[in-house]
């Protein structure tokens, strides 16, 4: 059967990539903080493997789009995950003083190294950032490659915006402390997503007031760490 190609569906995988990518400027942020407790050697195979995994989520995601809306409580998992981690983040900068370089590693869980760990809990929360993502993309258009074409494109995107945060964190260690109050947001966000999904609440936090917010507290942020300095080059590999 041959596949119904047109110059729209081209059209829509670029607004698809775009839409991605702004809905994913929060998960972006959220991926790079994640693997900050890896030795520097294992954050980009973990954001690799992240992303294959993003490719095959979102693929059988796109096919069953219609049983999305079913697995809401993902975002309520998601959401107090969050702010566990922010609440473990500013714990550590109270007890030990300094600026804490990211969250507590991931803990062995059912035989898994920290490794593995940190690459499920990445999983996870690209999980819990995806469904609205594909839930939207599914209603721009019915054609299920191009959905398919559009997300993996940004998915792609999201691993290069990601491979950059990631860059300037490391140059810039004070903005960790801005980051996780931009995932606290983000944490309450999903709660409220989820509250109102359940109809606990009748309204909801507008897209552009959410990204505003994480642009203004991201930009704040990095110029305080700007004012600080940049962090001393390490030649030890193993950070």
């Amino acid at each position: 059967m041959p596949i119904d190609v047109q110059f729209a569906d081209f059209v829509t995988i670029g607004l698809l990539i775009v839409l991605e990518g702004l809905l994913s400027a929060d998960n972006a942020l959220v991926m790079a903080i994640m693997v900050l407790s890896l030795p520097r050697r294992d954050q980009a195979k973990a954001l690799k493997y992240g992303l294959v995994g993003a490719f095959v989520f979102r693929t059988i995601a796109t096919v069953l789009a219609t049983l999305l809306i079913k697995v809401v409580w993902i975002k309520l998992a998601g959401g107090l995950y969050l702010l566990y981690l922010v609440f473990q983040h500013f714990l550590q900068r109270a007890t030990e003083g300094g600026i804490a370089q990211g969250p507590p590693p991931a803990t062995g869980a059912f035989g898994l190294s920290p490794f593995w760990a940190t690459v499920v809990r990445v999983e996870l929360m690209n999980l819990a950032f995806s469904i609205d993502s594909i839930l939207v993309a599914v209603a721009m258009s019915k054609k299920t490659w191009v959905v398919l074409a559009g997300g993996l494109l940004g998915i792609v995107l999201l691993r290069i915006v990601v491979g950059q945060l990631l860059s300037l964190i490391k140059r810039y260690p004070a903005i960790v402390d801005g980051a996780f109050v931009i995932i606290a947001w983000v944490g309450v966000k999903l709660l409220l997503e989820y509250a109102h999904e359940m109809h606990w609440i009748g309204f909801e936090v507008p897209r552009s007031v959410s990204v505003g917010l994480i642009i203004a507290i991201f930009v704040v942020s990095y110029f305080y760490a700007r004012s600080l300095g940049p962090r001393e080059e390490e030649h030890d590999d193993t950070r």
